[in-house]
């Protein structure tokens, strides 16, 4: 492994592009801790110590949030405007032709407006959020001038974390949104660590020990889910032309178990945050019945049995939705029969679409049961242990895997491109 690190930075482009993404990782940890004026630290951390769901979307703004940074809202909006953009292809088919049938035009272009699309998105987080905190006096109540300027630079602090990320991905190294993340989530670890060793407890030490153990284990399944894959063979027809005879191979076709990422656990989060954000502002209402309402719908899903119940449910439905957006059986079907491919043993066409269709259901089940369990890791940890400080954050250590496997690879085909041997 160090051999391969030596050779990493024997390579002059390679070497400059890594100090390069570093260096704007490092603008990013920068930026995420300069606050928007009139910020209340302690009610501030107060408010995420009891708040599951917005330390949950903390990790997807990079640890910004909890500062209240000018970048608080991180990559959200863009991963917002993305997963929009792509549930809009199965309703228009012109961005459907446009993103799967012309090219990388058309992609540059459906990127185009999926940027165009962050930037309200990104308006209208911002200023929910502000109003949010202000009600819960977290930060100081400002005049009209002063809350539309911070809702305009928290919006500019989006959208230029959104070009750190591009540029990142141009450098060919990783994905620049997922880098982001990741780079946040690394970032708190130090202050994670300082907190359990603050509440240290000699009488522990067995918990602590199963702890590790139990860590251990999810990093592996996570890397076994994650790279985990079932593979349909596929054979191919022989073909003359001329003098040449083509086909005549066999290939296989590969059915992700986690097809779907960690995205469905972004849109559960996404159905959580608002009815809590709807019910978190009207309990400031001085309606008296929609007041009472509104806390006790809040209590209802501060519940950690219920929130845990219903967090779990919402991302296996999500789950299947997304694969079934992202991954079209009858699509695959239709580019085998054209290119002379064929499942030993099914007949082309709708069979082949209908038997890919049994497979993948029986794939993402568990795919789909795994990111339930690693959605909720953090409260069953709580319960077993008893311990605040002390867990396991199942989805920032999905996206951690996630994304060093990713750039791994990415690295590792810069230097299989150099002829040198790869990881």
């Amino acid at each position: 492994m160090f051999e391969k690190v030596v050779q990493i930075f024997k390579i002059k482009d390679l070497r400059n592009r890594i100090f390069f993404v570093l260096a704007l990782l490092a603008v990013f940890r920068l930026m995420a801790v300069i606050p928007v004026p009139g910020v209340d630290i302690v009610r501030l951390k107060s408010f995420f110590e009891g708040n599951q769901l917005f330390g949950l979307l903390n990790i997807f703004s990079g640890g910004a949030l909890s500062n209240l940074s000018i970048v608080m809202l991180g990559v959200g909006p863009y991963i917002t405007a993305s997963i929009i953009m792509q549930l809009l292809t199965m309703l228009v088919p012109a961005l459907k032709e446009l993103y799967n049938e012309e090219g990388e035009a058309g992609r540059q272009k459906f990127n185009q407006y999926t940027r165009y699309l962050a930037v309200p998105l990104a308006i209208l987080q911002g200023f929910s959020l502000l109003i949010l905190l202000k009600n819960q006096q977290i930060i100081a109540a400002p005049n009209a001038l002063v809350f539309v300027a911070s809702v305009l630079t928290v919006t500019a602090g989006s959208m230029f974390l959104m070009w750190l990320g591009e540029l990142i991905t141009e450098k060919n190294v990783g994905n620049g949104i997922s880098l982001l993340i990741f780079a946040g989530i690394i970032a708190r670890l130090p202050v994670d660590i300082k907190q359990i060793l603050l509440t240290y407890d000699p009488s522990q030490i067995p918990t602590y020990l199963a702890f590790l153990i139990v860590a251990i284990i999810v990093v592996a399944a996570v890397v076994i889910i994650t790279e985990g894959e079932r593979e349909i063979p596929v054979a191919y027809a022989k073909r003359v032309r001329g003098n040449r005879v083509y086909g005549g191979t066999t290939a296989h076709l590969p059915l992700r178990v986690n097809q779907a990422g960690v995205i469905p656990i972004i849109f559960a989060l996404s159905i959580l945050l608002f009815p809590m954000l709807i019910a978190q502002v009207l309990g400031n209402s001085h309606i008296v019945w929609l007041a009472h309402l509104a806390l006790a719908a809040a209590s209802f899903l501060k519940n950690q049995f219920v929130y845990g119940a219903i967090y779990f449910f919402l991302v296996i439905i999500f789950t299947y939705f997304y694969t079934a957006v992202t991954f079209d059986p009858d699509q695959i079907s239709q580019n085998l029969q054209r290119q002379g491919g064929f499942i030993p043993g099914i007949r082309p066409g709708n069979s082949t679409a209908e038997y890919i269709k049994h497979i993948l259901n029986r794939v993402v089940l568990i795919g789909a049961i795994f990111l339930g369990v690693i959605a909720i890791l953090p409260i069953i940890v709580q319960y077993f242990t008893g311990i605040a400080t002390l867990t396991i954050g199942g989805t920032a250590l999905l996206i951690v895997v996630s994304v060093v496997l990713e750039s791994l690879k990415a690295i590792d085909s810069q230097l299989t491109m150099r002829e040198y041997e790869g990881f």
